[in-house]
């Protein structure tokens, strides 16, 4: 039965893994601490780009010291021979006693096999414990074995009359530098960041992680452009810190060696299909998507029922005058009043105002 040693272990291997969000895909990010009598043995996070997982390092750092020891590992150790072999099968070699995960892995090659071979071999398997908090941490894993779909999450920063800009004037901040920066870091633990062709003509963005310590952690940059209307003088296609990937419907802009394009389906409206494009991702292994926009962008999403999380930055400042409405004429009441979301969070940083909202289930 687990105790509040397990339990204050298994928070801290949790946390471990949420520090490497946007850098495993398409692997689920993943911590693992080794104990042994309530010592803290060694501590291992799943490498950038997936590999190696999370349980071999902290096994290679323990050495002999793993034997008879407890592994707290925030998601089913795997058991099938990848490009590294099976976690499972190091940890029956390793010696270790005991294994603490909140769940099991979702993947079908894994789903419940690791347990079991761990079992058989005489692993102690302590499965279920802080299994919400563990589901928070991987719901991209989740959701691209579930859907397959990446997980999707809206961010918007809105002024004090619900806008988002002025019209014809390009980048009009509309929150202050400490959520600005907060916003940046975000970045960092995304696959991929995605707005559509409407924001790159108005603001050029670079779409990086430019804080100090997380230039390395900037996402995959998608930008959904149905017509190819787009060429490569833009700052996202230009600057190569980070890939670069297009979206389109249409022929056009052939991609040079830093970008990649796709072409997909249009929807019945005419623009492009984000179920299709969000399968697309999903297949080249993104698991995490923030949409930043624009408006058109975030209310197709919003009607395409694909977003699955908001986070509103709300500023006290009021732009006036002739604003590009934050969410192209649908009100934000669809968000903040809707049984669609419920609010399961809410920060100040400076005088700006973030509340997160989730899917209601």
């Amino acid at each position: 039965m687990a105790d509040e040693n397990d339990r204050r272990f298994m928070a801290a291997a949790i946390r471990l893994g949420g520090g490497a969000l946007g850098t495993t895909w398409p692997n689920p990010a993943v911590g693992a601490i080794l104990v042994r009598d309530g010592r803290v043995i060694s501590r291992g996070r799943t490498a950038r780009g997936g590999r190696p997982h999370a349980e071999a390092i902290a096994l290679k750092r323990a050495g002999d010291l793993a034997a008879g020891g407890t592994l707290y590992v925030s998601l089913e150790p795997c058991s099938h021979q990848g490009q590294t072999p099976p976690c499972a099968d190091a940890i029956l070699n390793a010696g270790v006693r005991r294994v603490v995960a909140p769940l099991a892995d979702p993947d079908p090659r894994v789903a419940g096999k690791g347990f079991e071979r761990l079992r058989t071999g005489g692993v102690e398997i302590s499965a279920g414990l802080l299994a919400p908090e563990a589901q928070r941490a991987h719901v991209g894993h989740i959701a691209r074995n579930a859907g397959p779909m990446p997980h999707v999450t809206l961010k918007l920063a809105v002024s004090a009359d619900d806008a988002i800009g002025r019209i014809g004037e390009g980048n009009v901040p509309v929150t202050g530098a400490i959520a600005r920066r907060h916003a940046q870091a975000l970045r960092s633990r995304f696959d991929a960041v995605l707005v559509g062709s409407g924001t790159v003509a108005a603001d050029d963005p670079l779409l990086t992680c430019r804080l100090p310590g997380l230039k390395r952690r900037s996402p995959v940059r998608v930008v959904l452009d149905s017509e190819a209307k787009l060429d490569g003088h833009f700052r996202v296609f230009s600057e190569s810190s980070a890939p670069a990937w297009l979206m389109s419907a249409a022929k056009g802009f052939p991609p040079n060696n830093r970008i990649r394009k796709f072409v997909l389906p249009r929807s019945t409206l005419g623009g492009l299909d984000l179920w299709s494009c969000m399968y697309r991702l999903s297949d080249e292994g993104i698991t995490r998507v923030l949409v930043e926009g624009g408006a058109r962008i975030a209310r197709a999403f919003l009607e395409a029922d694909l977003v699955e999380d908001v986070l509103l930055f709300r500023s006290s400042v009021v732009l006036g005058g002739n604003v590009v409405p934050a969410l192209a004429g649908l009100d934000l009441a669809e968000i903040e009043n809707s049984d669609r979301f419920r609010r399961t969070e809410r920060r100040m940083f400076g005088a700006d105002r973030m509340s997160r909202y989730e899917r209601a289930r």
